[in-house]
Order: C-alpha cells, then structure tokens, then sequence
C-alpha cells in the first residue's frame, strides 16, 4: 500500500531582484510503501532538504503533488497545516529542536499537549516509549543537563509518540558522535521493524545503509535509486558508497 505519493514535483525560486530562477527540483517522482524505511541522499545544493520541507508541509512545490493516504496536500487550507502536520507526521531534526525550558518529558508529551491528548493517555504512551529508548531516568532533566544521544532520542519519542503515519528525519546523526549515531539507527530501525514508515535525509552512507532503499538526488532531480533486497550490510554500505561517487559528495561518515 502506497503510503506516500509525490509526482512530477517541481520547486523554482526566484531571486530577489526577480531576473533569474534558481530551480531547486525538476519532476522529481517517487512513492513510500506503508512500514518502508527511505533514506534521501546527494550533495550539498542537491535539493534534498527542499524536498524534505515540501513533504512535511512546510514549503510547497511550484509544481506537481504530494499526496499522504491519498490526501492531497494542495486540499489542506493553510490554517488547517498545523493541525495536519500534528495529527499525521513526526519530525526528527539535526539540532534536535527541544525547549530548553521544559523538562524532558514536557518536551515529549507537547505533541499530546496540543492534541488536546487525556492526562492518562499521555502516562500510558509515555512510559513504554521512554523506556525503549532507555530516557527513563532522564524524563525529570532538562535539555542542556543530558548529552547530545539522550537529546535526540527524546526527540524521538516526542515525533513517535502521537503515532504518526510518517516520520521525517533531517540529518538525525549530523549532531552526534558515531556512537550515538549508531544508537539512534539502531532506533529507527526497530522502530521500522515494528511498522513505522520512516523517510531520512542524510549525508551519511552508514546512516543510509539502515534504510531498505536509498534515492539518490542530484541537481534537483532523482538520479537513482537502490533497495536493499538480499543484500548483507557491508554490500548495500559498497553499493551506496558507489552510487554516491558517481554523482559526488560521497560521505561514508
């Protein structure tokens, strides 16, 4: 079952002056099975991460669709994008985006918060959420008192929590060391594992070797793709390692 659709999307910029266009994705087109784990690679300019904001709603294509469920984006009024954004996507950022003034576990119950969730069924989702991801101990912290693995795993149980049919990842490991990186992947894969649809942005060809499929972006266009199939983890690892030589700025980090 196709969980997400993106067709033909487009996205040009104009500039400040309006004399020329900056064109930041071209026909790009590609679909999400539900319980898929994607990851999005290419250089730095590739158009990634614009692709990544048109997708979680956040900027929206010059062209073209994205649909979730078979929901159209472009049939969401603005004011209703918050709410949607809230009920049916997770995010995961590089800078792990959590309120230095609330606690933890604040932090991971505001989604129910604004979903106007019952006290109890906030206890209820947080605490086997909390423990998987080992954050236990560390609910009543706030989060400049923990390190920067512990962080992004209570980002991750904040963007899992509300049971979101997509989770959006922007560099998740960007800010980690490689242990935590290794962690918070280990993560997403269980997460996976237990039916999560996960779509990652990453620069990282460890990180990318989790996923069951890689697209590869360059100039705005999708210039490959590859799955996993049979594959062990050192020869997908070789596989994305290659794809990425070919259209440049490979990271095997």
């Amino acid at each position: 079952m196709e969980l997400l659709q993106v067709t033909n999307v487009n996205k040009i910029y104009n500039t400040k002056l309006g004399m020329q266009q900056c064109v930041a994705l071209q026909g790009v087109s590609f679909d999400v099975s539900e319980g898929e784990f994607v990851a999005i690679m290419g250089a730095s300019g590739s158009g990634k991460t614009t692709l990544l904001n048109i997708l979680a709603s956040l900027d929206k294509p010059t062209d073209g669709e994205v649909y979730l469920d078979g929901k159209a984006f472009s049939a969401i009024k603005s004011k209703e994008l918050s709410e949607f954004r809230r009920e049916h996507l997770g995010f995961v950022f590089q800078d792990f985006n959590l309120l230095d003034t609330f606690s933890l576990k604040d932090n991971i119950l505001l989604p129910l918060v604004l979903l106007k969730s019952p006290i109890k069924d906030m206890e209820a989702k947080l605490e086997p959420l909390a423990k998987m991801l080992d954050i236990e101990p560390l609910l009543k912290k706030y989060p400049y008192e923990v390190s920067g693995g512990e962080k992004q795993r209570a980002a991750v149980a904040r963007a899992v929590i509300a049971n979101p049919r997509l989770l959006l990842a922007d560099e998740p490991t960007g800010a980690l060391d490689s242990k935590s990186s290794q962690q918070l992947l280990s993560i997403f894969a269980s997460l996976n594992r237990g039916g999560k649809t996960i779509l990652m942005v990453t620069h990282s060809s460890m990180a990318a070797s989790y996923a069951s499929r890689v697209l590869f972006i360059k100039d705005g266009q999708l210039f490959s793709q590859i799955y996993r199939g049979s594959d062990d983890n050192k020869t997908f690892f070789d596989r994305i390692v290659s794809n990425l030589s070919v259209i440049g700025g490979a990271d095997i980090g």
